[in-house]
């Protein structure tokens, strides 16, 4: 389950598009760069997705990406024209054929990265894709049953677009102002553009009945899944929070709605175990609520893009970190990126934290909110000016990105948490027997357990 949103401007500053990546629990997720690439056409052949080939193109752009660490494609990223983009998993009523011959919803997000400019011509190059390929493909990790279909939003400076997608078929709308999406269609009869003769294949399918009028979500979405996933919810929470901050948004905003907990926000007796499905920072609790918040972007889409990563789980107490292009961190083989088993990754050094302080999260959490609020307020009020050398920038961000490594390892030394553990990551109480038994069976589940 995932949330996404975007403001298309904010008074005198840039465009803003923020998003949750919800996976499963031992779903490591990667921040990573690849740089601009060119390809002979003569010899550049196939490129290898997720699951299918497909022609690869003369061009591609330096895209900075976080992506489930065994995918090709993205759950979300941006890339140097300052396109960014977030999908959605969406339930409908057209089942899969389960033969994991298309293309993932993130291998439609990466390559629109790797070879648009802007919004535009991104719906064009992923619907077109989605039409010729089809989006057969399990879209889940351990969880080998998870097909979905997928939603979007695509932002470059100066426009966004929602696009919204069933099988090969699809409808996008423009944004005005600002917009939201969770894991359920949202586009009813007002869309701006459409796969050809949207009604009538809508209607040799049996899903639209003569006379009707064509609403995408009401004739294509799966009523159960979709409430089941909370969706309705969150995407109204994520689209009133980023109404209210339309006009003034800023990154620290987008942050702190990313982090929202729903009902609990502001009061007392908060748990991880206890907010379910309506909490924009998702918890896993239990099989009611089995996703979890694996990683979260903030994108500044100016005329430098600047991309906020936490590159880990849980932004309530994750340090969001800048990057920038045109530059060389976030690379093999000095990043390491992230595996099924617990290394000294970004990713799953703050994981080991994560689920040390589960138990007892309120206890832990305040403090490390604090230190974390106080290192993200400085890495924001120094942000270096578009005009400053590369090499200024670069250090910058390497700078931000190696302090927040060390906060991390020092509130590990101060909760006596074991950097290098491979098991035994949760720490469980017998105050809650259901959840210590949750969590215990995804440390259970890890590879070589």
């Amino acid at each position: 389950m995932c949330d996404t949103f975007v403001v298309t401007s904010s008074g005198s500053g840039p465009a803003i598009l923020a998003k949750n990546s919800d996976r499963e629990p031992n779903e490591a997720q990667a921040i990573e760069r690849i740089p601009a690439r060119d390809y002979d056409p003569k010899t550049a052949g196939r490129l290898k997705t997720t699951y299918i080939e497909i022609d690869q193109v003369e061009h591609t752009h330096e895209i900075l990406i976080s992506r489930p660490f065994h995918m090709w494609g993205a759950e979300m990223g941006v890339n140097e024209h300052g396109l960014a983009i977030g999908n959605e998993a969406v339930f409908t009523k057209l089942p899969f054929a389960r033969k994991d011959d298309g293309l993932t919803g993130m291998d439609l997000l990466r390559l629109a990265l790797e070879r648009s400019a802007d919004a535009e011509s991104a719906v064009a190059l992923m619907t077109e894709l989605l039409e010729k390929h089809g989006q057969d493909a399990c879209g889940g990790y351990q969880d080998r049953k998870f097909y979905y279909h997928n939603s979007f939003i695509i932002a470059d400076p100066g426009q966004a677009y929602v696009l919204e997608t069933v099988d090969r078929f699809w409808a996008a709308k423009k944004v005005q102002g600002y917009a939201s999406i969770s894991n359920g269609l949202t586009i009813g009869q007002d869309f701006d553009l459409s796969s050809t003769d949207l009604a009538d294949e809508a209607r040799k399918a049996g899903l639209l009945k003569p006379g009707r009028s064509m609403d995408f979500q009401k004739v294509f979405s799966d009523s159960f899944y979709t409430r089941m996933s909370g969706c309705r919810y969150r995407q109204s929470s994520s689209y009133a929070q980023a109404g209210a901050r339309a006009d003034t948004m800023t990154p620290r905003d987008a942050m702190r709605i990313l982090r929202s907990h729903g009902d609990y926000d502001g009061k007392k007796g908060f748990h991880p175990s206890k907010t379910g499905m309506k909490s924009l920072c998702l918890h896993a609790s239990g099989m009611t609520a089995p996703s979890q918040t694996t990683g979260s972007m903030v994108v500044q889409l100016d005329k430098r893009p600047v991309v906020w990563f936490t590159g880990t789980a849980a932004p309530c107490i994750s340090i969001f970190k800048p990057f920038f292009f045109g530059h060389s961190n976030l690379q093999s083989p000095d990043w390491v990126l992230p595996g099924a088993i617990p290394d000294d990754s970004l990713w799953w050094m703050h994981e080991r934290m994560h689920r040390g302080i589960l138990n007892d999260f309120m206890k832990h959490a305040p403090d490390i909110q604090a230190r974390r609020d106080a290192l993200e307020y400085e890495f924001i009020s120094r942000l270096p000016d578009a005009d400053q050398p590369a090499a200024d920038v670069e250090q910058y961000s390497n700078r931000c990105l190696n302090r927040g490594r060390d906060m991390l390892l020092q509130q590990m030394e101060r909760l006596k948490i074991d950097t290098t553990s491979r098991k035994k990551l949760f720490r469980g109480s017998l105050a809650r027997p259901f959840y210590t038994m949750f969590w215990k069976g995804f440390d259970g589940k890890l590879p070589g357990r």
